[in-house]
């Protein structure tokens, strides 16, 4: 029992089938996630009607394909080297707080375009700042709580829906000038319409802009940054990561980036993402409402989850069972790989974006987003971890990250 809701936790790749197989209409993410009205806004995901969102998922899904993919690699690299420019040849930082920052300027460049980025990156950034912190563990019961956080979040998201207005307005009095190349993913969401013939309004644009920064802005900082400190913590994949770098670009070390290499060259900085997300995920629960009674089969026995009760999957508990996956504690990115492929044992054993109808659609933008990022980082310069021992799990956050700061020396590679 929590307050006066009863919670069902589904533990195991056998349990966890008919959350992830079930429809809206058996497990609903809707009675759950009506917290995040205030931060989207009416009328976005969750709070959209089911035609509705379907139509705001569809969009999304467009914006996010591989063809849109192949153009966004080129971005994140420049934004990726210019950001790193800025860090001289040799120092110290919190990896953390860098990669914060860093994914943010790609993701600007990839959702919002040109004009945006280089023009309202500063403001963007700062309301994005204030619309995230309004999202604390009180909000989740009492989303309209008179908070500090809460006013702050309210007043940032009627800020971002007036700017964003200003430049949809813009784009659309100005359709000769060039405000960005066309690819960014609000070109596509000013021109959706739903099914009953209704075109989307400025405001339901920037919720969706909004739900996209948030998918995407944490589980990117904290993956690339868990993903960097375990190679960095294991000497053996550091020098197997940086040798499968100049191998992808052996023919030019100064070749750009692009779709092909990210996808295909690179299988061990991929595995090693999974691995992170194996062992830290940052969505720690998984929740529905179950509208109807839910029958589960698990270790050979049949239970029944009653109508109304609240189901709850963890990825963080689910993706360390050591019958899953061997020595589950430890980081492994050759679990993934030929001839052992654990994540394959059974179809929801691995959970790093989710699974089933529900899967994160962003989960190959983020893949190409932090290994476009780790690639250059890892090419350009040497990292040592200040800390000998692995940053804690900071389990108290809503998105769950590395706990305290995550010092790193760094040197500039000299080019042979």
């Amino acid at each position: 029992q929590f307050f006066h809701k009863r919670l069902t936790f589904l533990i195991g790749p056998e349990a966890q089938e008919p959350f992830f197989k079930a429809s809206d209409d058996v497990l609903s993410q809707n009675e759950v996630y009506g917290f995040m009205k205030p931060v989207f806004g009416p009328g976005i995901v969750y709070d959209a009607s089911k035609k509705n969102r379907q139509v705001q998922f569809q969009s999304m899904a467009h914006g996010l394909r591989t063809a849109r993919l192949k153009g966004y690699t080129a971005k994140i690299e420049k934004e990726t080297r210019q950001y790193l420019d800025t860090w001289g040849d040799s120092g110290e930082l919190d990896l953390f707080h860098a990669l914060s920052e860093l994914t943010i300027l790609t993701s600007s460049r990839c959702l919002h375009g040109d004009d945006v980025r280089e023009n309202l990156f500063k403001e963007v950034s700062e309301l994005y700042h204030d619309l995230d912190r309004g999202l604390t563990p009180l909000t989740v019961f009492f989303p309209n709580a008179p908070t500090d956080r809460h006013k702050k979040r309210n007043a940032a998201r009627q800020k971002m829906v007036e700017l964003f207005g200003k430049v949809i307005k813009n784009r659309r009095d100005n359709p000769d000038v060039k405000h960005s190349d066309g690819t960014d993913i609000l070109s596509i969401f000013m021109d959706v319409k739903y099914k009953d013939g209704s075109a989307i309004t400025d405001e339901q644009v920037t919720g969706l802009l909004i739900a996209l920064l948030f998918a995407g802005q944490h589980t990117s900082c904290i993956t690339s940054t868990w993903t960097s400190l375990f190679i960095l913590n294991n000497p053996a994949i550091v020098k197997r990561i940086v040798e499968e770098q100049t191998n992808a670009f052996e023919s030019d070390p100064d070749a750009a980036v692009d779709y092909k290499t990210v996808n295909e060259e690179m299988p061990l900085l991929h595995n090693s993402m999974k691995e992170a997300l194996r062992l830290c995920p940052p969505l720690i629960l998984l929740i529905r409402q179950a509208l109807k009674d839910v029958k589960v089969h698990a270790a050979g026995k049949d239970y029944t989850i009653p109508e109304g009760d609240m189901v709850l999957i963890s990825p963080s508990v689910g993706m360390r069972i050591p019958e899953v996956f061997a020595k589950p504690d430890e980081f492994d990115p050759d679990r993934f790989g030929p001839g052992r492929e654990e994540d394959k044992s059974s179809p929801f054993a691995y959970m790093g974006f989710g699974g089933g109808m529900h899967s994160c659609m962003g989960q190959n933008f983020a893949f190409v987003q932090v290994k476009t990022i780790l690639s250059v980082l890892f090419r350009e310069f040497e990292l040592e971890m200040v800390s000998k021992t692995m940053p804690e799990i900071d389990y108290e956050a809503m998105v769950v990250g590395p706990k305290g700061n995550c010092q790193v020396k760094y040197n500039r590679r000299k080019r042979s």
